[in-house]
């Protein structure tokens, strides 16, 4: 008998509460919230179907039922099969991953600044991850792996200044997190142009390009870093996502519930430097989808909290539709996609700023 009903006390009861459908299997409750969930799985069968298109474009134009045979196995061997799976599907991954880790990226920043502004690219670990990159590139000459772990590199150092500089009796303000950012981020801008001018030529003309963002030409080399950054610590990241959320309420609050505010601060500002490095690693700097990808996602999800999945899945889509965009282009016409990023983003930031001020949890 009371083998019996310790059974049925660890079978999962779905009930109703205020705030929402609860999911309660034996000691443990869990807040359903169907909107969060099915805003990333659209997202993400959004990202595969403008994916799959993209595969049907370039200079050898392949039918999109071709395309899903050959990524299901069921190709035929010859030049489609290595156009799709060495040339288009790598791109595409980076893409994806790129767009992820950005929009993971930018969450994370703009919940520890509190801010709607803050992203990896406006505060200035984009441009300090660009900085490693450029002296691999301009002082050594080109190479995927290599420029990536120095973008990784020059992220962390851009990171731990900017944390030093902004910490005030062992805590970091959002406003003071963001202000010297921007002046790190200023001060590293001058020495990209620097190295740009005084580096060797040939180096410093692949440098300029890299620095304008782009996906042509990526390989696996290109999407594996980024790839595995991000599958390795978006766990972590969503099992610190909810301390991160009640940090959002003020530090005080947060360690009266318990929460370990500088040390779970700490992690997710370091995952989220990692994710932004890698990804700037891989396709140069991309502008404003960090900025972008969260607040959109937020909006289309509903809700307070910290939105990982969403953010991941909406950056993800932004990218594939700006490569997509990029590819189909009148006239084979050619733009780097970081430059197309740019533009979208400084219309959707222009917008951001005209709006009228509301009182917000990040602002």
């Amino acid at each position: 008998m009371n083998g019996a009903s310790a059974g049925a006390g660890r079978r999962p009861v779905l009930w109703r509460s205020s705030a929402g459908p609860v999911l309660r299997i034996g000691r443990c409750a869990l807040l359903v919230r169907p909107r969060a969930l099915l805003v990333p799985a659209v997202l993400l069968a959004l990202a595969a179907v403008l994916g799959l298109w993209t595969m049907t474009l370039g200079r050898i134009e392949l039918p999109a039922a071709q395309v899903f045979a050959i990524l299901t196995g069921r190709g035929d061997g010859g030049i489609g099969d290595q156009v799709v799976l060495g040339i288009r599907l790598p791109r595409l991954l980076t893409a994806t991953f790129v767009g992820a880790a950005l929009g993971i990226s930018g969450a994370i920043f703009q919940s520890v600044s509190r801010n709607a502004l803050g992203s990896p690219d406006i505060i200035g670990f984009t441009t300090g991850a660009a900085t490693g990159a450029l002296l691999r590139i301009v002082l050594f000459g080109p190479g995927s792996l290599e420029v990536a772990m120095s973008a990784v590199a020059g992220g962390l150092g851009t990171a731990l200044a900017v944390y030093l500089l902004s910490a005030r009796d062992g805590s970091v303000g959002g406003y003071r997190l963001i202000l010297v950012g921007l002046g790190v981020g200023s001060v590293l801008a001058a020495v990209n142009g620097l190295l740009l001018v005084k580096g060797n030529l040939d180096n410093a003309i692949t440098a300029n390009l890299w620095l304008a963002g782009s996906l042509a030409a990526r390989n696996w080399v290109h999407a594996g870093p980024v790839m595995a950054g991000t599958l390795l610590l978006l766990p972590v990241v969503l099992v610190l996502a909810r301390p991160l959320a009640t940090i959002e309420m003020g530090d005080d609050v947060a360690r009266q519930l318990g929460v370990a505010v500088e040390r779970v601060r700490l992690a997710m500002l370091f995952c989220a430097v990692v994710l932004a490095a890698l990804a700037t690693g891989a396709a140069g700097p991309i502008a404003f989808v960090a900025l972008a990808a969260p607040q959109l996602a937020s909006r289309l999800a509903g809700g307070k909290g910290l939105h990982i999945m969403g953010a991941a899945a909406m950056g993800a889509c932004l990218l594939v539709a700006a490569d997509l965009l990029t590819q189909a282009l009148p006239a084979r016409l050619t733009l780097p996609i970081g430059r197309t990023t740019g533009i979208v983003g400084g219309l959707y930031l222009l917008w951001l700023l005209s709006r009228p001020q509301r009182r917000h949890a990040r602002t």
